[in-house]
C-alpha cells in the first residue's frame, strides 16, 4: 500500500487532524474510569451529592468533547478516503487507456473491472480505518495498561497476561485466515468473468440451450467462492469468543483479587471498578485491532493487484513527439519483412513483404487464423511488429504520434462496437464537428440511411450500450459510416460486412468505390465476392503470403486462393474468371 501513498498527498491535513482528534477522544475515554472511581470512592461512599454532581458534569463534558472530536475525525476520514479512491480510480482508468492491446488481452477485462471497483473500495476502507482507528486502538491498549499500573501494579499483571494471550489468539487466527482472503480476490475475478460472459453472450447461450450448464458453471464457481469466504469467516469468527473468554477470565481475576485487596484495605471499590473498565477497553480495542488486521490484509492484496496494473508498461509506446512529413511519392502502406506473434504463441504473421499504392483498394483474404486481422492491426500500431518495419506514407509508423497516425486511418473493427448515445453522437466519434449533410452522406454510403430514416427519431435515435437494440447488420453499417465520415487517408474494413446480405454487401462495395476517392482501402474478408473486384488481393495462409495479384491472376497462379474460390463459387464461375 505504500506505493499508493502518493494519492494521499492532497489530504495531509485530514491525515493529521483526523488521528489527533481520535487521540483526544481516546484520552478522554481513558480518563472516564478514573473519574468514575473518584465518584464511587469519595462521593457515593460518603453520600456527598455535592461531590458527585460536578464530577458527573465533567464526565458529560468529556463525552461531548469526545463526540465532537470523533465527528471531526469521521469527516476527515471520509474526505481523505473518498478522495483517495477517486484519484486512484481516475489514475488507474487513465493508465489502462495507455496500455496496448497485448496488455489488455493478458490481464483481461473482468479482472480490470474488479480491480477498479472492488479492490479500490477496499483500499478506501483501509484509508478510512487508518485515520479513525490505527492510532486509537493501540493507544487505548497501551493507555489502559499504564492506567492499570498506576492504580495497582499487582493487578496490572493480569492485564499484561490477558493482553499477551489475546495478541497470540489474534496472530494465530490471522495467520490461518490471511491466505483465504487472498484467494477470495482471485475467485472474485473468476465469478466476474463468468458473469460478464453470460450477460454479453446471453443470446448465444439461449440459442444453444446452454442455460442450465452455464448456470451450473456459475454455481460451481460461486460456491467455491462462498466456501473460501466461509472458511475465512469461520476462522475470523473465532476471534470474538476466544478474546471474550480471555477478557472475562481476566475480569473475574481482577474482581476476585481486587475484592481481597479491598477487604484488606489496600484498594478502594471504585479502583476495582476502574480496573474492570480498563480491562473492557483493552478487550474492545483488541477486537478492533483484529478487524483492522482483516481490513488491511484485504487492502494489501487489493493494493498488490492495483499496483500490478500501474506497473504494467505498454508494449506499444509513443516514440515520436513532432509532426512528420510524408513522402508523397512513396507507397501509402509498406510492409518490409514484418513478423509478429502474440504473447505465449508462435508467429501470427511471418515475413510479410508488400506495398500498397495510394488510392488503391486492396482485398485481404485467407482462412480463419491466417493473420488477416493481425496484419491490419499493425498499421495503426495496435501492436508493434517483432521484426521488420511497417511504413505509412514512406514513414515508419513508430515515427508518428498516436494521434497523428490514427487520425489518418478510419477503422471498422471485426466486432461492431457502438456506444450508448444517439446515432449522431456515435457518428461524430469519427468527426466531432460533422455537419448534418456529412452525416447523411456517410449513412447513404454505408447503406444505413434507409433503416435510420425509418426511425421516428432519425439520427437522434438512442442506441443502448454495445448497440444491443440494433441488428448485427445495422451495427456494422453504422460503424462503417463512423469510419468514412472522417474521410481518412486509409480506410480499414476488417471483415465489416460479415452480417450483411449479398445485395447490401454489393451495394456497399459499389458506394465505397464511388465515394472513397483519395482513400487507400484495405478490405479484410473471407468472402471472395467482397474482394474479387479490388485493385489487388493479398492471400494469406498460416500467417504467410500465399499470393498477391488481381482476382484473375490469383485464380490461375495461387492454389490457396483457387481453393477458397471453389469453396464459395461454382466451378464455371471460377474457370471463367
Amino acid at each position: 500500500m505504500l506505493k499508493l501513498r502518493r494519492f494521499l498527498k492532497d489530504y495531509r491535513w485530514q491525515l493529521i487532524v483526523g488521528p489527533i482528534c481520535k487521540l483526544i477522544e481516546a484520552i478522554f475515554e481513558l480518563l472516564i474510569p478514573l473519574i468514575t472511581a473518584d465518584i464511587i470512592d469519595n462521593g457515593i461512599r460518603n453520600n456527598d451529592i455535592g461531590y458527585v454532581l460536578p464530577r458527573g458534569g465533567l464526565m458529560v463534558l468529556l463525552g461531548v468533547l469526545g463526540l465532537g472530536s470523533a465527528l471531526v475525525c469521521q469527516k476527515s476520514a471520509s474526505i481523505a478516503s473518498q478522495g483517495f479512491g477517486t484519484k486512484v480510480r481516475n489514475a488507474l482508468f487513465c493508465h489502462i487507456n495507455t496500455l496496448s492491446h497485448a496488455e489488455l488481452d493478458k490481464i483481461g477485462t473482468p479482472s480490470l473491472i474488479t480491480r477498479m471497483t472492488n479492490d479500490i473500495n477496499r483500499l478506501q476502507l483501509a484509508v478510512a480505518m487508518l485515520i479513525r482507528l490505527v492510532i486509537r486502538a493501540p493507544f487505548l491498549v497501551i493507555g489502559a495498561l499504564i492506567m492499570a499500573m498506576t492504580i495497582d501494579l499487582r493487578l496490572s499483571l493480569i492485564f499484561f497476561g490477558a493482553a499477551i494471550l489475546i495478541a497470540l489468539i489474534l496472530f494465530f487466527v490471522m495467520h490461518r485466515s490471511v491466505p483465504y482472503f487472498k484467494k477470495i480476490q482471485k475467485k472474485l475475478d473468476s465469478v466476474s468473468l463468468i458473469s460478464r460472459e453470460n450477460l454479453s453472450g446471453n443470446r448465444v447461450i439461449r440459442a444453444f440451450g446452454r442455460q442450465e450448464k452455464d448456470q451450473q458453471r456459475f454455481d460451481d464457481n460461486n460456491d467455491e467462492l462462498a466456501r473460501t469466504a466461509v472458511t475465512a469467516g469461520k476462522l475470523s469468527a473465532l476471534l470474538n469468543p476466544m478474546t471474550y473468554v480471555v477478557a472475562q477470565a481476566a475480569i473475574i481475576g481482577i474482581v476476585w483479587f481486587g475484592a481481597g485487596f479491598v477487604f484488606a484495605g489496600e484498594l478502594m471499590p471504585g479502583q476495582v471498578i476502574a480496573l474492570v473498565n480498563y480491562m473492557t477497553q483493552i478487550l474492545l480495542a483488541m477486537i478492533v485491532v483484529s478487524n483492522l488486521v482483516v481490513i488491511f490484509t484485504n487492502a494489501s492484496a487489493s493494493a498488490a493487484r492495483v499496483n500490478e496494473v500501474f506497473e504494467t508498461k505498454p508494449s506499444v509506446t509513443e516514440e515520436a513527439s513532432g509532426k512528420v512529413t510524408q513522402d508523397e511519392k512513396a507507397p501509402m502502406i509498406e510492409f518490409r519483412h514484418v513478423s509478429f506473434g502474440y504473447q505465449g504463441g508462435g508467429y501470427a504473421v511471418k515475413d510479410l513483404n508488400f506495398t500498397i499504392e495510394r488510392n488503391k483498394t486492396v482485398g485481404i483474404i485467407g482462412g480463419t487464423g491466417s493473420g488477416k486481422s493481425t496484419l491490419v492491426n499493425l498499421v495503426p500500431r495496435f501492436y508493434d511488429a517483432n521484426e521488420g518495419e511497417v511504413l505509412v506514407g514512406g514513414v515508419n509508423v513508430r515515427s508518428y504520434t498516436f494521434q497523428e497516425l490514427r487520425s489518418r486511418i478510419g477503422i471498422v473493427p471485426q466486432k461492431a462496437e457502438l456506444f450508448s448515445g444517439t446515432i449522431k453522437d456515435n457518428l461524430r466519434w469519427g468527426k466531432k464537428d460533422a455537419t448534418d449533410q456529412e452525416i447523411r452522406q456517410a449513412l447513404k454510403v454505408s447503406q444505413s440511411y434507409e433503416f435510420v430514416s425509418r426511425f421516428p427519431e432519425k439520427t437522434e435515435k438512442w442506441i443502448s450500450a454495445g448497440g444491443k437494440n440494433l441488428s448485427g447488420g445495422q451495427r456494422q453499417r453504422l460503424t462503417i459510416a463512423r469510419a468514412i465520415i472522417r474521410k481518412p487517408e486509409i480506410l480499414i474494413l476488417d471483415d465489416s460486412a460479415s452480417a450483411l446480405d449479398f445485395a447490401t454487401d454489393a451495394a456497399l462495395r459499389r458506394a465505397l468505390r464511388e465515394e472513397t476517392d483519395g482513400m487507400t482501402v484495405l478490405m479484410v474478408s473471407q468472402r471472395v465476392g467482397t474482394v474479387r473486384y479490388a485493385d489487388c488481393i493479398i492471400v494469406l495462409d498460416a500467417g504467410e503470403i500465399a499470393g498477391i495479384g488481381t482476382h484473375n491472376e490469383l485464380v490461375r497462379n495461387c492454389e490457396v486462393y483457387r481453393e477458397i474460390c471453389l469453396s464459395q463459387l461454382k466451378a464455371e464461375e471460377v474457370e471463367n474468371s
